[in-house]
């Protein structure tokens, strides 16, 4: 396990610009409006040779009634918890707070090595005389730091690594899978993975949009290894009112795009709608291996035909993604949610799959036996043969005389064909239709 620094601190006094600092991308939200940042947001860091994981948290208000405010606080407590090294980010224009002392005094309790930084120090040369004033929280030496400049963030850096606990030398290799949970807002997708996690990782309330990061969680059971990836429920354009949801749509498309499976997240009580079609399609262009999720499936009257019908009216709705497994659960009441590894077991593997040409152009034989390929004006589609040239999602390419006569139907004919033989459930096909000629 790699050590974990949990960056931590009040509202707005620039944890969101640090983290992306350090991490040398933007990969959390950053907005002048208090409460942005709302869940843990994790990344991986390398310092002078040294790996390690940092987690932004969303900004502490040691008092206060707002719901989401207690709900973010509740984060920043898991995050302490977890971390090896905390860095307490405050900041030079407004001085010591009260509520920067109600935070130095939980730390201070939390008996965990602490790195107090003074962020917004944007001037070089002399330091601010306010800048002593840090010394009252007891915390030790404070780090003058810019996050907008970069000024200081060596030195903080420096001594996050010199407070790391020394970890034996078994460097893990990441072969854990990941996995994207997607879906419009308030389907369940935070509630499953705090069901699956066992702890309140992920903030779940009814005020549609909480989740706005796309927020990592590692998992080890005895299914395997897997990091999962909450995502912030993606909303019709139309409702994409202001900046940060913005963010947060683009935040789940690059969710789709670094995981190996995505679990599609339904509410069994809308069925598919408009808007499930277009996430759907998000990963189904990706190229991602996929299970369609039914949530809520407690609070549905059923008899003995139920689940076959919606199963048939999913399949109907999301035509284009025929190939995906689909699983009834329910994350409130945790039913058939073990499930889930299995099948993400089984679509990844079925994702990576490689066939042989020889295999290949034996079921392309008997495709072409069974129906003759088309013909127009007398010519006649001739195939020569099939190679697949790449995995996630399985890539062929099918050399022929004439890509004209190669007809979408009867691409859909021969990828039927396969997908008989050899399974590759769960996952898209890529087919590539070259003719001869073409450049290779």
């Amino acid at each position: 396990m790699k050590p974990l620094v949990a960056i931590v601190g009040r509202p707005n006094v620039g944890k969101s610009h640090l983290f992306n600092r350090i991490v040398g991308q933007r990969l959390s939200i950053v907005e002048d409006t208090p409460g942005v940042t709302r869940d843990r947001l994790y990344a991986e860091c390398e310092w002078n040779g040294v790996k390690f994981d940092v987690v932004d948290t969303g900004g502490i208000e040691p008092t206060t009634d707002n719901e989401i405010l207690l709900f973010i606080r509740e984060q920043a407590n898991i995050a302490i918890d977890t971390a090896d090294v905390i860095v307490f980010v405050t900041e030079i224009g407004t001085g010591v707070t009260a509520a920067d002392k109600d935070i130095a005094n939980m730390l201070l309790r939390s008996k965990k090595k602490v790195v107090l930084v003074v962020n917004k120090m944007d001037k070089t040369g002399e330091l601010d005389p306010s800048f002593y004033e840090f010394y009252s929280l007891g915390l030790g030496d404070p780090i003058a730091v810019s996050a907008v400049h970069g000024h200081g963030t060596g030195d903080m850096l420096d001594a996050c690594v010199a407070a790391f606990p020394e970890l034996p030398e078994s460097p893990e290799e990441d072969d854990r899978i990941r996995v994207a949970v997607i879906g419009k807002p308030n389907v369940g997708k935070s509630s499953l993975i705090n069901l699956i996690l066992g702890e309140k990782r992920c903030i779940v309330s009814n005020v549609a949009g909480t989740t706005r990061d796309a927020v990592d969680s590692r998992v080890d059971n005895e299914w395997g290894k897997y990091v999962f990836i909450d995502t912030a429920g993606i909303r019709r354009k139309s409702k994409v009112e202001d900046r940060i949801e913005k963010f947060s749509v683009m935040r789940a498309q690059l969710a789709i795009e670094r995981a190996d499976v995505c679990l599609i997240m339904l509410d069994a009580r809308e069925g598919v709608t408009e808007q499930d079609t277009k996430i759907a399609g998000l990963a189904h262009e990706a190229g991602k291996a996929s299970i369609i999720v039914v949530n809520k499936w407690d609070l549905i009257e059923k008899d003995s035909k139920t689940m076959d019908s919606m199963r048939k009216e999913v399949m109907r709705d999301l035509a284009f993604m025929s190939y995906a497994p689909v699983l009834f659960i329910s994350a409130m009441t945790g039913q058939r949610t073990q499930r889930i590894f299995e099948l993400v077991n089984f679509v990844n593997d079925q994702s990576a799959m490689r066939i042989t040409t020889g295999m290949l152009n034996n079921v392309l034989a008997d495709a072409t036996a069974r129906v003759q390929p088309p013909t127009d004006k007398g010519k006649r589609l001739k195939i020569y043969y099939m190679t697949q040239t790449g995995i996630r999602p399985p890539n062929f390419v099918v050399f022929c005389n004439s890509r004209e006569l190669f007809h979408f139907s009867y691409q859909r004919y021969i990828e039927n064909q396969i997908r008989a033989v050899f399974g590759l459930e769960g996952t898209p096909i890529r087919m590539v239709i070259r003719q001869k000629g073409d450049n290779e």
